[in-house]
């Protein structure tokens, strides 16, 4: 059987995050963001857990947030035990797997019953801005188009991959964020301190023209400027939460079994339909 090619370039991906750490002031907000909304997620459910694990390829920053957590770096095979976490958190870095239901199905069958999973990854609308005019920039200078970001999920799909992966109550939610910057060449060096530049597999590996930037930042200028003359750029973080299965769950009742009818809980009179055939 044929596997689908690399979807991200892992070596450049470890590189970028580590030339982000070196630089002594990597861009975490996003990370801060993220982290903020799974610890107030959490306070919500009414569970105390004590085997967490953290998936992240940024050990340090989430083990000082969850310090009792077995941090996991997010390779393509998670260095997760089989039933030995309550619950396994995702941090931000689902959108760079190359099989991300296939990191939902480790991280599942790393939960106890009834264990949960939370992660968070960016979402489809991330950098719509910046995609559009390096697309239009990058036509117009060199007549062609190569990759440059990474293709992200919508919502609409994420909670078919949490069934896919075998979750129960499988939920999936987005908060958007929208960042102000002082030119789209700002933009482009908080990309580059977050970690989160081009490391798709199949990028262009040679330098690109310095035109064709300097076209992107002009159209990104015209088109998404404000009074101000500052550019926004859109940053979409969806959350996933899952269940590994168990007994104690809520059970869809089987279909025929109910015991009361639609119309008289509404109060209407019900309708046949005939039947055409």
């Amino acid at each position: 059987m044929q596997h689908p090619p690399d979807l991200t370039d892992r070596i450049a991906l470890a590189r970028a995050r580590a030339r982000a750490y070196r630089s002594g002031t990597p861009a975490l907000f996003l990370l801060e963001e993220a982290a903020s909304e799974v610890n107030e997620r959490l306070t919500l459910v009414n569970r105390r857990f004590t085997k967490p694990a953290i998936v992240t390829g940024w050990r340090d920053f989430w083990r000082n947030r969850f310090p009792t957590a077995r941090i996991v770096q997010d390779t393509d095979t998670l260095d997760l035990q089989l039933k030995a976490h309550d619950l396994v958190i995702h941090g931000l870095c689902l959108h760079w797997a190359n099989d991300p239901v296939g990191q939902l199905i480790q991280a599942r069958r790393a939960l106890r019953p009834d264990g949960m999973l939370l992660a968070a990854l960016f979402g489809g609308q991330t950098l719509a801005e910046l995609r559009a005019v390096l697309a239009e920039a990058e036509a117009a200078v060199t007549g062609g188009l190569s990759p440059r970001v990474a293709p992200m999920a919508e919502i609409r799909d994420l909670g078919g991959l949490l069934q896919r992966a075998g979750f129960a109550l499988p939920v999936a939610d987005s908060a958007r964020h929208t960042v102000s910057y002082g030119s789209p060449l700002a933009l482009m060096r908080d990309l580059r301190a977050m970690g989160e530049t081009n490391v798709l597999a199949a990028r262009r590996r040679r330098p690109s023209r310095r035109a064709v930037f300097e076209e992107a930042a002009r159209r990104y200028s015209d088109a998404f400027a404000g009074p101000d003359g500052r550019i926004t750029a859109t940053f979409e973080i969806i959350y996933l939460t899952g269940w590994a299965p168990d007994a104690s769950q809520p059970q869809p009742l089987r279909p025929g079994s109910a015991t009361a009818r639609l119309a008289d809980m509404l109060g209407v009179d019900e309708t046949t339909v005939p039947d055409d055939g």
